[in-house]
């Protein structure tokens, strides 16, 4: 018989833990062999316990978040456990961020049992499972034309990023403020945001920042 494939949950919500620990119990081929409440937690179990496959939620409260948290895991020296993503949260952001982190799947806490086992078994053989919605949106946006900045937005958006005010930006650019606002308004649109910090995520999410 093959070994069964060793789980380390990571969940902030102790009701979900043990739904998720009742649910996986019931799979003979999967063993949940610890559960962490925080990223640092799971970084420190994901150590001394070596799972295949560590099932983390995005959002944890206190600490590090999942995210950075897969992005410690799967930076391990000598290769760390396969990351999958088991979460409420399908906003492209999410999605990005998790990817880019070094999950190697990305499901909805919504999937049914037998979908939630196969990506289990696909993750540890480092195969990669999306759910359908998540699957969906990342095609939908690698078909999306990246918007056209021109090297003036670029730079306002970078300084952007680094969380300066529109005179420090207006300071450092040697422009005037009046300047300053009318491009943010065409970043603004070119983005399809409203505010400064979405159109720093956009921004991030669409790699247009260095």
């Amino acid at each position: 018989m093959t070994q069964p494939v060793k789980i380390l949950l990571c969940d902030d919500h102790v009701v979900v833990r043990a739904g998720l620990l009742a649910l996986l119990d019931s799979a003979p081929d999967i063993e949940v062999v610890g559960e962490a409440g925080t990223g640092e937690e799971a970084i420190a179990l994901a150590a001394k316990l070596t799972p295949d496959v560590v099932l983390m939620d995005l959002q944890l409260g206190e600490g590090i978040d999942g995210v950075e948290t897969t992005r410690r895991l799967t930076a391990t020296p000598g290769g760390g456990p396969n990351v999958l993503v088991l979460t409420t949260y399908d906003t492209d952001a999410d999605i990005t961020r998790a990817i880019e982190a070094g999950a190697t799947g990305y499901l909805l806490k919504a999937e049914r049992p037998e979908e939630l086992f196969a990506a289990i078994h696909a993750a540890a053989q480092g195969r990669t499972t999306l759910s359908a919605p998540v699957a969906s949106r990342v095609m939908a946006n690698m078909r999306k034309p990246r918007p056209t900045l021109t090297d003036r937005e670029r730079d306002i958006l970078a300084q952007l990023a680094h969380g300066l005010s529109n005179r420090e930006i207006a300071k450092a650019l040697f422009i005037s403020e009046a300047t300053v606002k009318t491009h943010l308004g065409r970043i603004y649109d070119k983005l399809g945001v409203d505010t400064r910090a979405g159109a720093v995520a956009v921004a991030k999410e669409q790699r247009l920042l260095p």
